[in-house]
């Protein structure tokens, strides 16, 4: 096994043994789902993200990529894609980092102290500069709507097919959706 393989596994490994729920995806140790947890004394207390993290194949070496999958109000997280701005992950990442300083320090940072100036969500960002007030509301509205507990639960890959369905959802199945349903 070369040294990258190695580091990856026992990078894996640690994230597993640690406080994280962890999902792989696709049965290979490459592409994962880990639970994160908004941090204390934050507006996103409270609310819990799934993550997704892809490895390259020269991770340690390459940074690898993470994206939230539910969605976020944050200047640094782009809306629909779910794209992280951290200069740590895209451009100063070292081979001495661990998969688990990313959900200890750098996410945590990333919420903990946002950086307006060099967003992704340029709206985010703007009201953050003009009122913080309302910033913070809109960061709870979002964790209200998209970032309770239970939202995590259900990876976005496992998706029913048309005969995994019963006779009545399969009646309905051809109905449009118009939006995300209430709980």
């Amino acid at each position: 096994m070369s040294s990258p393989s190695k580091r990856r596994d026992m990078d894996l490994m640690k994230l597993m043994m640690s406080d994280y729920k962890v999902d792989m995806i696709n049965d290979g140790m490459q592409e994962f789902y880990v639970d994160f947890h908004g941090p204390n004394e934050s507006p996103y207390q409270g609310g819990v993200w799934k993550i997704r993290v892809e490895l390259p194949d020269a991770y340690p070496y390459k940074s690898p990529s993470i994206g939230f999958v539910n969605k976020i109000y944050h200047p640094n997280v782009d809306e629909m894609s779910g794209s992280v701005c951290l200069d740590v992950i895209n451009q100063t990442w070292s081979p001495m980092f661990e998969l688990v300083n990313v959900f200890e320090v750098f996410l945590p940072q990333l919420l903990l102290y946002p950086n307006p100036t060099d967003p992704l969500n340029g709206e985010a960002a703007a009201l953050m500069m003009r009122d913080r007030t309302a910033y913070e509301q809109r960061v709870q509205e979002y964790k209200e709507k998209y970032a309770k507990p239970e939202h995590v639960g259900v990876n976005p890959d496992e998706k029913s097919s048309d005969e995994e369905l019963s006779d009545e959802e399969y009646a309905s199945s051809d109905e449009g959706f118009a939006g995300q349903a209430d709980p």
